[in-house]
């Protein structure tokens, strides 16, 4: 059972009786509720207030809304609730992982990218105000994934580092800011993404370190975060053979199932051998990683059997609820595990000082939405835009900075990947961003336009011959290298949920949207979001990394490709991807 007086909750005798009297006052039906967290598909009232009294549920983590709108959602659902919630958001880079207004401060590897950890400090701070600002009080984050392997499509951007000594340095500054705050954070994604290449929204993924390995590297993250006390732990569906098999000998890979089902991982190594008592959820439970392990009935029980407390989304919530009932009915779920659960759920809500306070008084005062995106938290993140940015490579002699004198006829080339179904990006592009900043410097831009937007312009029957023409026959370089003095190529390309992130090109042969006269004529590359690019343009001789394209970040880009700023960041993670030919 949860030593609720022990870390990381430190209750008192009274917050311990709390909890006690609480279990014991509730009904199988609300023990069984607190289990979940809801994402709610609407904000009325009448539909917060009927999953609240239907389905007894623990916990919130909303869909994306501006400030106002989640405050009174949740203003709802904690005045109507029998218990407080906990009530979650996905601060990840800022306040806008509360709400869509709030302030972006950036992703982990542009945090780290800045060498200096007093900026995850201050983006656990600026996210803390802004989601306690709107009644949230549980963070999922931070990210404690190593990317170790830079084809990993999920945590490009969203780890610190490739190295567990920053990535943990980040995360308890991350942490120490969140806490101040009083938001409990949950770290993320146990037992470790970053080695597979896989996305484990889509696919299973498997973590296949030695324990050795995974001891000197992901757990050394991991305990050292338990150690400060982390109150929470995200649980990945993400495999961990060698550890699996150490706990279970005669276990065999058919046998096999992601963390969030395993009690190799979640029992025994999280809680017994790393020591871990806090409060335990799964990732979300649509994921493929999960869904595809076993049938859905035996899933949900399966991941209280193995050690979680909390089940991350109902499916349908009234089918959800009897598997879960039925598990418990069964014997899946032993009633010692369903207390234990329990205790750990309700003793969060404790330690963050729920249990103290009317239901009328849980939220903060609505005046306190002044601090969403507030001047000084805007500030911050233009700072970290300007110390973050990274001259990666840059072999070509006298190329920066760039004045309209050199190079005055500028071309940019934007580059894209796999289409992104979750683009919540507003306004201008990167590239239509740079072209005007570039221009009130004296430079005479023109966008590239490439042979997939020109066909999408000629009826059926001309677009094969086109396409064939430009195979056919090739302009002659002089041609290039006379109309124009600069190439700029501007890469936007995300992976999130998606099996790659990596450029689609939208030819294979001469076309200017392929970097290949970088010889011929001065080229510049630019990555607006992966940090890994240099392996698909190995042959670029000067390549940046901004990790994101915020109007701050873009305006940074400018001044130092200008001259007006010098280039301070440091790569976090390896930008040259292992490989010799990237360095040339």
């Amino acid at each position: 059972m949860a030593n609720l007086k022990g870390r990381p909750f430190y209750l008192d005798d009274e917050a311990v009786k709390w909890v006690e009297d609480t279990y014991e006052s509730m009904t199988l039906e609300e023990r069984i509720g607190q289990l979940f967290v809801n994402m709610g598909s609407s904000r009325e009232e009448d539909y917060l207030k009927s999953v609240l009294d239907t389905y007894k549920i623990g916990g919130v983590r909303y869909n994306p809304a501006k400030a106002e709108e989640v405050y009174e959602q949740n203003k709802i659902l904690q005045e109507n609730s029998k218990i407080p919630l906990l009530i979650a958001a996905n601060t990840e880079a800022g306040g806008n992982g509360a709400c869509t207004d709030g302030t972006e401060v950036g992703m982990p590897v542009k945090i780290a990218a800045t060498n200096d950890p007093k900026y995850a400090y201050e983006l656990g701070r600026i996210s803390g105000i802004e989601a306690a600002a709107i009644g949230c009080n549980w963070s999922f984050a931070p990210i404690v994934d190593i990317t170790e392997n830079w084809r990993n499509p999920i945590i490009s951007t969203r780890a610190f580092s490739n190295d567990a000594d920053k990535v943990l340095e980040y995360s308890l500054q991350f942490m120490k800011g969140m806490k101040e705050n009083g938001i409990a954070c949950a770290m993320k994604h146990f037992p470790g993404d970053g080695i597979d290449e896989r996305d484990h929204h889509l696919s299973s993924a498997v973590n296949d370190l030695s324990c050795e390995d995974w001891d000197n590297t992901f757990g050394k993250v991991y305990k050292g975060m338990i150690d400060a006390d982390i109150p929470s732990v995200m649980v990945g569906h993400i495999m961990l053979p060698e550890y699996q098999k150490k706990f279970n000998p005669n276990m065999t890979n058919e046998d096999l199932r992601p963390a969030s089902l395993s009690k190799e991982l979640v029992t025994d190594l999280l809680r017994n051998q790393l020591g871990f008592d806090g409060l335990v959820v799964t990732d979300a439970s649509h994921m493929v990683g999960m869904t595809g392990a076993m049938k859905r009935e035996q899933i949900l029980p399966e991941a209280i059997k193995a050690g979680c407390d909390m089940f991350l989304f109902f499916n349908d919530p009234d089918e959800d609820t009897q598997y879960m009932l039925e598990g418990y009915k069964n014997g899946t779920i032993t009633e010692e595990r369903l207390k234990d659960a329990n205790y750990h759920i309700l003793g969060m809500k404790a330690m963050l000082g729920l249990h103290k306070k009317e239901k009328t008084a849980i939220m903060p005062s609505k005046e306190g939405l002044s601090v969403i995106k507030c001047e000084e938290h805007v500030k911050v993140s233009e700072e970290v835009s300007d110390k973050a940015i990274t001259l990666v490579k840059n072999l070509q002699k006298d190329i920066l900075p760039i004045t309209p004198e050199k190079f005055k006829r500028v071309l940019l080339v934007p580059q894209t990947g796999v289409p992104v179904l979750f683009d919540f990006s507003r306004g201008k592009k990167a590239h239509e961003v740079l072209k005007e900043l570039l221009e009130a410097q004296g430079f005479e831009v023109t966008i590239f336009e490439s042979l997939r937007d020109k066909l999408a312009t000629l009826p059926p029957e001309e677009k094969a011959q086109a396409v064939m023409n430009v195979y056919a026959s090739k302009s002659s370089i002089n041609s290039f290298v006379e109309k124009y003095d600069l190439v700029i190529h501007v890469a936007d390309v995300s992976g999130m949920m998606q099996p790659v992130q990596r450029i689609i090109w939208g030819t294979t042969k001469g076309t200017h949207d392929i970097p290949w006269y970088v010889h011929e004529v001065p080229t510049i590359f630019v990555s607006v979001c992966c940090p890994f690019h240099l392996a698909d343009v190995p042959q670029v001789k000067t390549y940046i990394n901004c990790y994101d394209k915020q109007e701050s970040t873009m305006k940074a880009l400018a001044e130092k490709l200008v001259g007006n700023s010098e280039f301070t960041g440091v790569s976090p993670v390896d930008a040259f991807c292992g490989y010799p030919d990237t360095r040339l």
